[in-house]
């Protein structure tokens, strides 16, 4: 063979490897799923929050070197029934990445995940306002779309707020002080900020019934909300418990207008008998607040004034510390710190509450209750009995109780109460 015929022999072999080459790439490609070569989308809402999956109580085991990783369940079909199907639901396909139990939490650098969820077993119809179910969000399609919206709206707001002004916080560590608010439902994976005078009583019957601990939020009294050891709070876990939560539960808060919340607490606490706040608040607030009280106000503690209790609260050497009935939002859930999924308002309870509950596939037939927790025969405190409570007020006091909730103001998008306030 001369040197020309075997050049020609070798390039043609070459070409011929190139062909099938070629063709076997061609056919590859013809057989794949179209579907595994482009993103993921379920019907449902392009919604920034994350929908798990009810499971064990207990977060998967971590590596030996302290790495933890969160869980990577694969995203399921079954929202169909529960949000318009013109609506398209964003997935990322990435799982979040692993997570130190020692570092620092960054919420805002974490890949957010969706994980959707299975519809739970049903469970006996809330009772306190006769049979109800709450409405799917296919027939509510546009209110669907507006609620959404009008979250991210709030976490924009709430985002911008904290950026301009407690830059610092996110650069903190979380300490069990920052969760000692939030309690846990491991059943659907939900972290609750508890703000006192913003529903917080109803919702956290609403938790125990998710949790399976009672058939009915009518079922449940007051002692047992409040006094009883049936929901976990977020600090009685261990730190690996807790990070591991914080990054994989869906974590929402509710808020009222200050003012209003402010009245409201001040209602409850101060007039009507109490056999702690009047005692412990009452004795001292009129001890140091009115001249010649009389002996039996400062040995009971009853028959606090508004402006009295005003006094104490812009006092910064308080006769007696502060109390997370009136204490502001941004110190009991640290908005800054924790980046919560959904932000709900007082103001909006059905809406946002039963727009919540529909978001974690919480049972059909559980809606937020309406009933009035305590004193239930007295009018619910509205802007209008608000502004009758700081009437009594001069205008310098006031400017600074405004000034003294002046973050939650700002980041919840409160319009000033008073036409005065600057």
């Amino acid at each position: 063979m001369t040197p020309r015929a075997g050049t020609m022999r070798l390039a043609c072999m070459f070409s011929s490897i190139l062909l099938f080459g070629a063709a076997g790439l061609l056919l590859f490609i013809s057989l794949q799923d179209s579907a595994e070569l482009s993103p993921q989308r379920v019907p449902g809402v392009k919604f920034d929050i994350r929908l798990h999956q009810p499971g064990d109580d207990f977060p998967p085991g971590s590596s030996q070197d302290g790495v933890f990783k969160a869980p990577t369940e694969r995203l399921t079909r079954d929202l169909s029934s529960r949000a318009p199907k013109d609506l398209n639901l964003l997935v990322p396909d990435q799982p979040q990445a692993p997570l130190h139990i020692g570092a620092r939490l960054r919420p805002r650098q974490r890949r957010r995940r969706l994980l959707l969820k299975k519809m739970p077993a049903a469970i006996p119809a809330n009772s306190s306002a006769g049979p109800s179910v709450r409405p799917a969000p296919r027939a509510l399609d546009g209110r669907w779309v507006s609620l959404h919206q009008r979250q991210r709206e709030r976490k924009r707001v709430m985002g911008e707020a904290c950026a301009k002004y407690r830059a610092s916080s996110s650069r903190r560590a979380v300490t069990p002080r920052h969760v000692s608010r939030i309690f846990v439902e491991d059943r659907h994976r939900v972290l609750y900020c508890e703000v006192p005078k913003a529903g917080c009583s109803n919702w956290k019957r609403v938790l125990m019934v998710l949790a399976g601990l009672a058939s009915s939020t009518a079922d449940i009294q007051h002692n047992t909300v409040h006094y009883g050891s049936a929901l976990k709070r977020l600090d009685t876990f261990d730190r690996q418990g807790i990070l591991h939560r914080l990054s994989t539960y869906t974590k929402m808060l509710f808020v009222r207008e200050p003012f209003e919340r402010l009245v409201s607490a001040f209602r409850d606490k101060f007039e009507h008998p109490n056999s702690y706040y009047h005692p412990v608040f009452g004795k001292a607030i009129l001890a140091r607040y009115r001249a010649n009280a009389s002996r039996e106000a400062l040995r009971t503690g009853s028959g606090v004034r508004f402006p009295e209790f005003v006094q104490y609260l812009l006092d910064v050497h308080r006769p007696v510390g502060m109390d997370i009935h009136w204490d502001h939002v941004s110190r009991l859930c640290s908005p800054c710190l924790i980046d919560y999924d959904f932000v709900g308002k007082f103001e909006s309870m059905e809406d946002d509450a039963n727009f919540f509950l529909s978001l974690i596939h919480a049972p059909r037939n559980l809606t937020f209750p309406r009933f009035k927790d305590r004193h239930s025969q007295e009018a619910r405190t509205t802007a209008r009995i608000t502004h009758q409570y700081f009437a009594q007020l001069s205008a310098p006091q006031r400017q600074r109780a405004y000034d003294f909730y002046y973050m939650d103001y700002l980041m919840f998008n409160y319009s000033k109460p008073f036409s005065d306030l600057y």
